[in-house]
């Protein structure tokens, strides 16, 4: 007796051999819900991962794109961008990739070149190969080492500011302590 399957050998229950590919599943109306078959290898979902209904698009690293970019979803430069980008997604500018002019988005992650101002975002990060010619304005600021950067930044923009005018009167108010630098 082999323990193996020999397909060589004569069927002796005279059954027909077993196919090792797959029958095609059969149509089933639009009214039926069809379940999954157990043969098939379900891909494994992300648990961490939320579940987001925005797209990607994306310029090319060959690309050079002169204009204005507005929309929902999420944008991926590799390429060269020259104009304005208003995006309520994500704007991610890969290592290589220059972006010339101004950027709204709700994050902003930086890993190659940004001539402009970053008018407003919740989160910007600035990797290591990033590189920033303007002002940042954004809720939250993420500054790798060896990033650069030339510009001014207001963090933490979407909380309340307290007004100049307060924190120097409140300033003048202090009393110095004695054996503290001036």
């Amino acid at each position: 007796m082999a323990l193996w399957n020999d397909r060589n050998a004569p069927n002796p229950a005279n059954k027909p051999p077993v196919s090792p590919t797959p029958e095609p599943l059969m149509h089933k109306p639009a009214d039926t819900v069809a379940e999954p078959v157990a043969n098939q290898a379900m891909p494994p979902r992300a648990a961490a991962a939320p579940q987001r209904d925005s797209k990607e698009s994306l310029i090319a690293a060959n690309l050079f794109i002169e204009g204005k970019i507005q929309g929902s979803g999420d944008v991926r430069v590799a390429g060269q961008f020259k104009g304005d980008v208003d995006v309520q997604g994500d704007l991610t500018i890969e290592v290589g990739a220059r972006v010339t002019g101004a950027v709204r988005a709700a994050k902003v992650t930086i890993a190659g070149e940004l001539d402009g101002n970053v008018v407003s975002a919740s989160r910007v990060e600035l990797l290591a190969t990033g590189i920033v010619n303007g002002d940042i304005k954004a809720g939250s600021l993420t500054v790798a080492s060896g990033s650069r950067m030339r510009g001014q930044v207001d963090v933490g923009s979407e909380e309340k500011a307290i007004p100049k005018s307060s924190v120097v009167s409140n300033l003048q108010k202090a009393p110095m302590e004695s054996g503290a630098a001036s």
